[in-house]
């Protein structure tokens, strides 16, 4: 949690002060309180789509039941890294168009999200998950499995969540802050193709992987 709060705090503070690492934008008042120029419930947004994504990547790369160490102090950050990076690319362009929750100054090729963000995106959660794992190398793995069901469901809720977005009404398209026009009906359909391609995959993936690991002597 701890990780979590300062490296996501500091990176999206970085950007909107100076557009490193995710692009110049700024958070409007559509989230509530914020900490400096970040809404304290992105931090929380952090957490836990952070503990989900953790817990999908670290059961995609199998041998879980074994303590983090080798190659699997890298890789299972980077995975998890991509797990959570698809749940931002599913809901990226519906929270800033339609909910306005922040606002991109200069737009971007994907509905007005421009590719640094999930670039960015990408390298703050590693840095995040790369620390926890650091810190995690060589340390016994918990034994309480059943709890991993649960995150792994709550990805695979996530993800099914975005298939029942509202079309914002009256609306057939939307400007970005660039002026550019995006077809709302594009924007869902995109949404809903990562979340059943791309986070669906994880979680299915994770869930075989958890259960026939269980199921094994």
């Amino acid at each position: 949690m701890l990780l979590c709060v300062v490296i996501g705090n500091f990176a999206e503070n970085l950007s909107i002060l100076t557009g490193i690492p995710f692009g110049h934008y700024h958070f409007t008042d559509v989230m509530g309180p914020k900490i400096l120029n970040v809404p304290i419930l992105l931090g929380l947004a952090y957490i836990g789509m952070g503990y989900l994504s953790w817990i999908v990547g670290r059961l995609i790369l199998g041998n879980f039941r074994a303590p983090l160490a080798g190659s699997r102090v890298v890789t299972v950050p980077l995975v998890a890294a991509f797990a959570m990076t698809a749940w931002d690319l599913s809901m990226e362009p519906v929270w800033a168009n339609f909910v306005h929750a922040w606002v991109w100054h200069d737009g971007g090729f994907y509905f007005g999200v421009p590719l640094s963000n999930f670039l960015g995106w990408h390298l703050t959660v590693y840095l995040i998950y790369q620390s926890f794992a650091v810190y995690l190398r060589g340390r016994a793995t918990t034994k309480a499995f059943r709890y991993w069901r649960v995150a792994v469901v709550f990805y695979g809720v996530s993800a099914v969540g975005n298939l029942f977005i509202a079309r914002p009404p009256g609306l057939s398209t939307i400007t970005d802050a660039s002026g550019t026009q995006w077809r709302v009906a594009a924007i869902l359909e995109a949404s809903v193709i990562v979340s059943i391609c791309v986070m669906g995959a994880f979680t299915v993936i994770a869930w075989t992987r958890l259960r026939n690991r269980a199921s094994s002597p």
